[in-house]
């Protein structure tokens, strides 16, 4: 068995490519290698770039350096392939607006590029979406953290919710966008398809910036001794995911089959505040974060807790690391690797 992973030396990527590694298929790993988050983060930017390519080398990942945005390379690497996992895509609300052209690009032209070689070869595929196409104003004052550091009894939000709501810009415009392309190809080509709307993935090999990825920036500069910055209160509030419960959720795909648009998320089981999860890094580490606050970010969720029933029951899939288990797991393998965050 063959898998294609698009955006397999990324963070999520790299996890897919050693899931199916470990289970004895051949893996190919599309990544156009690009620096755009990295350069922002203050890391060291090449040997964070090339830590996720090293890696895959070393297990045996055919690597490919070449971008989605060219529908013949994608073609090329699927057609011998049985699923492709899509990955690949430009994450972050800040980039976006800095460079919407790059941002349509990655995520809209490219997956259209990958769905369209997953029609032409029959193969099944996941696409990832974001929580954000539920848009920044989805939860009213009812269900927003006020006293509370957290949430203790949290509403699940299931993908009958309306989408879109409150300010937009170009990254929900895109990941929706691409979503919708997901449906289309379902309902026009009986494709065998899915987007995940995936919800605070975070765990080893993510080098987080305040761009995209916060447990695993709150991690980082907790461990190098550098301050972390909150954006907004703090009592934001998140159901987190740890990146092998993600490759988990595309294989059970692959073994079902059933096409849709899927919450996947923690859940009720995993929701975590900012400020809670800054409290779990301390208690794990025994470091004091040095916390600086600063304003609101434009278009930010205040809240978001995936309802996956759907998931679960169509899929059988549920997530089975929680916070305190996979945020250890984490900062132990910024320890290992401390010198890249330097």
């Amino acid at each position: 068995m063959k898998v294609l992973v698009t955006g397999g030396c990324g963070f999520l990527g790299s996890h897919i490519c050693k899931f199916y590694r470990d289970m004895g298929w051949d893996v190919v790993s599309l990544d156009n290698m690009t620096k755009h988050e990295l350069m922002r983060t203050g890391y060291s930017v090449s040997g964070a770039r090339d830590f996720n390519w090293n890696l895959l080398k070393k297990m045996g990942v055919e690597l490919v350096k070449e971008d989605i945005i060219h529908a013949d390379i994608v073609n090329n690497l699927a057609k011998d392939c049985d699923f492709i996992a899509h990955t690949a895509a430009q994450p972050a609300m800040t980039i976006s607006e800095e460079d919407p052209r790059l941002d349509i690009n990655s995520n809209v032209i490219g997956t259209f590029n990958v769905l369209e070689a997953a029609r032409k070869f029959d193969l099944p595929v996941v696409s990832c979406a974001t929580g954000h196409v539920y848009g920044p104003e989805r939860i009213n004052n009812s269900i927003t953290p006020k006293d509370n550091r957290y949430i203790r009894d949290p509403v699940g939000i299931d993908e009958s919710e309306p989408l879109l709501q409150g300010i937009k810009t170009p990254l929900h415009a895109s990941k929706r966008s691409a979503e919708i392309y997901v449906q289309t190809y379902i309902d026009t080509y009986k494709l065998k398809a899915a987007s995940f709307r995936l919800s605070g993935i975070y765990g080893p090999n993510q080098f987080g910036g305040e761009d995209h990825g916060w447990v695993a920036n709150f991690a980082i500069r907790t461990l190098i001794n550098k301050p972390l910055r909150v954006l907004g209160n703090g009592k934001q509030t998140r159901d987190i995911l740890y990146a092998t419960d993600v490759a988990h959720a595309f294989h059970a795909f692959y073994e079902k089959q059933v096409s849709g648009i899927y919450n996947v998320g923690g859940g009720e089981k995993t929701v975590i505040s900012l400020l809670e999860c800054i409290d779990l890094i301390e208690k794990i580490t025994g470091v004091k974060p040095k916390v600086e606050f600063g304003p609101d970010r434009f278009g930010d969720l205040r809240y978001f807790v995936c309802d996956i029933s759907k998931v679960r029951k169509n899929l059988g899939w549920e997530p089975k690391i929680f916070p305190e288990e996979g945020v250890t797991k984490l900062c132990n393998w910024i320890k290992e690797n401390v010198s890249l965050f330097r």
